[in-house]
């Protein structure tokens, strides 16, 4: 999917910038017509990178390294380390059970309500967009580092 994400952003005269660890730097990895290529020495850099280059992350259905990207990017807004929209389109139902465990951990009191509010998800890849771009960091992040106390 990220092949032919890349393919149609460069055939509508988009820029496709690629960060890859150096584990994954291989051919069978790397989509050939990138407009530039960064490689990290590890996973951590290449995670960092993203989050400091990217104006928004997506997921889209995967495997583990995206669920682990996910909720690494997650995580950091959740931190305070950045404030930028994440997303999970979910073609085909594919999150639900994410989704519901997420619920799960708000319900009994793991998740503020305000972390909650750090990601949005659609099915639709348009109305996911829609919702990105109308994004807005929710206040009170802090209380979870401050246990309630903002």
């Amino acid at each position: 999917m990220m092949g032919a994400l890349a393919d149609s952003a460069l055939e509508n005269g988009g820029e496709v910038i690629g960060i890859t660890p150096e584990i994954l730097n291989n051919p069978q990895q790397i989509h050939a017509n990138l407009s530039c290529l960064e490689v990290t020495p590890d996973i951590h850099t290449h995670l960092a990178r993203l989050i400091l280059l990217g104006d928004a992350f997506i997921a889209m259905p995967g495997g583990f390294g995206t669920f682990d990207e996910f909720f690494q990017t997650l995580t950091w807004a959740q931190l305070g380390l950045h404030n930028k929209p994440i997303g999970l389109l979910n073609t085909n139902h594919y999150y639900d059970p994410i989704l519901a465990m997420i619920e799960n951990a708000q319900r009994n009191n793991y998740i503020y309500p305000e972390h909650r509010s750090l990601f949005v998800h659609e099915s639709d890849p348009e109305e996911l967009l829609e919702k990105i771009l109308a994004f807005r960091s929710p206040d009170g992040l802090s209380r979870w580092v401050n246990r309630g106390h903002d």
